[in-house]
């Protein structure tokens, strides 16, 4: 089952991350890509027009998601397998992240 996130960077929106079958792919949007003063989402992530791809979920985007017993009430609260870290990125990093960046689920 494909699903996605927008990820915004201060409030802007700079990028779609989906899963795709087994497959993680993170895209800059064009309007952020294209804007010399926005900077990149993280070091991991330069900025550029072709796709980002990877077997798992990215290392940036699992280091936003909660750990310990908040992970476990998130999950519990939310019926959230534990295992399921996009989900969880989906549903809980748009509003308890702390930092610039936030992941909004793409309906």
């Amino acid at each position: 089952m494909n699903k996605s996130g927008l990820v915004y960077y201060n409030g802007i929106l700079a990028g779609r991350v989906e899963r795709k079958k087994n497959i993680y792919v993170f895209t800059y949007d064009q309007a952020y890509l294209s804007d010399p003063s926005m900077p990149p989402i993280s070091l991991s992530f330069p900025k550029r027009s072709h796709a980002f791809h990877s077997e798992v979920l990215f290392p940036f985007f699992f280091g936003l998601l909660a750990e310990g017993t908040n992970k476990e009430l998130q999950c519990k609260t939310l019926k959230i397998d534990e295992a399921d870290s996009f989900t969880r990125l989906l549903k809980t990093v748009n509003n308890t992240a702390i930092g610039a960046i936030t992941v909004r689920e793409e309906t």
